[in-house]
């Protein structure tokens, strides 16, 4: 007679030898078959006919005890297997973040490594071929702005972004500019506050289009919103304190922007209109916006702001600036529809004089595949008397022109201009653009 207990118990052992058995039930059991295998090695023979019937019979009882142990065995090792708490999976950290070192947790607040946080750079430039008919202009190829988007997550909270900027001046040699620079802390989705250089929350074109023509859809920005050094009226650039958040408002989805900081020149005396190191007095300028996005039309966003600020040009009265703007502007995947009016008011100290200088542009574009036509009509009328820009005068007229996608990186662009200047010989300007990212 055979018996197939012999492979059970070496089925057994493999487990215990393997490790797979809880540590505390391995010596029992090694101990029971060690005393119990040599018997078990001679049942698994043939048995001899001379055999004792008792000896059999004492065999098959202490087999079918060992077979009652083993079941019991296996009953307590579910059971201790059961009670160990399963280990909970490390959470894999992301490709581009290694896990922090145990000692750089305890030394940072926010939980990360200074050394590895998250450095991004995006580039962005343009090459230009225009030419007009104002005087003393001749058709050439320029070199934009080679910007360098640059962003960090320093921690979970605090980020970083700049904006370096090479550019080539009317004399053709290059200079370096830091355009932006802020670091932002979150407290959440309602309160964002940042130090730094940044755009002004000046109505919606100068914090939606920043250092890049590619991200445009004109070859330019709107003469309102031309950056300081290009001629514009407008203090695109602030140093200083912003804040910014969501204000509970449910489908409304309002937002608000507080910006405080040393505002700009009032072109005299200073060659760099941003005063980022010295205010030329100690008022500082304050902005406040506020703007709807609604869940109701995605795409669509109206909003309001005011700007003060205190001017003191050289031997002359010092001047208050405010600068009220509104806009209404729907971008969508295919329709750009952009609408923007603002009034700026300057009042010089110890005169009842206020010089206004109202304007407003409108920007319409399709997106027919890889193409999109556009027009813009703009409009702005300052005093001749201005004390601050006295060379803006009257400027008024439309832009029409086509964009052409090569790809998702390069965009191609032909522009025609025609600028009216009151009194002036109007201006007509051709430009053909190839913007593109990196």
């Amino acid at each position: 007679m055979k018996y197939s207990t012999l492979p059970r118990i070496q089925a057994l052992l493999a487990l215990i030898l393997t490790g797979r058995m809880h540590r505390m039930l391995k010596w029992p059991l090694l101990l029971v078959m060690f005393l119990t295998c040599p018997i078990l090695c001679a049942q698994q023979t043939n048995t001899p006919a001379d055999m004792n019937p008792q000896t059999a019979q004492l065999l098959l009882e202490r087999m079918d005890q060992l077979e009652a142990t083993v079941r019991e065995l296996r009953a307590a090792l579910a059971q201790a297997t059961a009670a160990i708490p399963k280990p909970t999976p490390p959470q894999a950290a992301p490709p581009s973040q290694p896990q922090p070192e145990p000692q750089a947790e305890h030394a940072l607040s926010e939980g990360m490594d200074l050394n590895k946080t998250l450095l991004r750079i995006r580039g962005f430039s343009d090459v230009t071929l225009h030419g007009s008919n104002l005087k003393g202009d001749t058709t050439s190829f320029s070199l934009g702005q080679v910007d360098l988007f640059v962003t960090s997550d320093v921690s979970e909270r605090l980020k970083f972004l700049s904006e370096i900027v090479f550019e080539a001046g009317r004399d053709n040699s290059f200079g370096v500019d830091v355009e932006r620079l802020l670091l932002t802390y979150s407290f959440g989705d309602f309160l964002n506050v940042g130090v730094g250089r940044f755009h002004s929350a000046i109505g919606y074109y100068n914090t939606a289009y920043h250092h890049s023509t590619w991200l445009q859809t004109t070859t330019g920005r709107p003469f309102l919103f031309q950056f300081e050094d290009q001629g514009g009226i407008l203090p695109i650039h602030n140093v200083g304190m912003t804040a910014s958040g969501r204000i509970p408002s449910g489908a409304l989805g309002l937002h608000y922007v507080a910006e405080v900081g040393n505002g700009h020149t009032s072109r005299s005396g200073l060659n760099e209109p941003v005063q980022n190191v010295l205010d030329e007095n100690n008022h500082k300028a304050v902005n406040f916006a506020v703007f709807a996005r609604p869940d109701a039309v995605r795409g669509l966003q109206a909003g309001l702001s005011i700007y003060r600020d205190l001017l003191a040009p050289q031997n002359s009265p010092r001047i208050g600036e405010t600068i009220f703007a509104a806009h209404a502007v729907y971008v969508g995947l295919n329709l750009e529809w952009l609408n923007e009016a603002l009034l700026l008011r300057h009042a010089p100290q110890g005169t009842s004089r206020v010089f206004d200088t109202p304007g407003f542009y409108t920007q319409f574009s399709k997106r027919f595949g890889s193409y999109r036509p556009y027009v813009r009509y703009q409009y702005v009328n300052a005093s001749q008397s201005e004390p601050v820009f006295p060379d803006v005068g009257l400027r008024h007229g439309p832009s029409v022109g086509l964009r052409y996608d090569v790809s998702e990186f390069v965009a191609l662009k032909l522009q025609y201009d025609y600028t009216a200047r009151g009194r002036d010989q109007a201006i007509h300007a051709l430009a053909f653009q190839a913007g593109f990212t990196f």
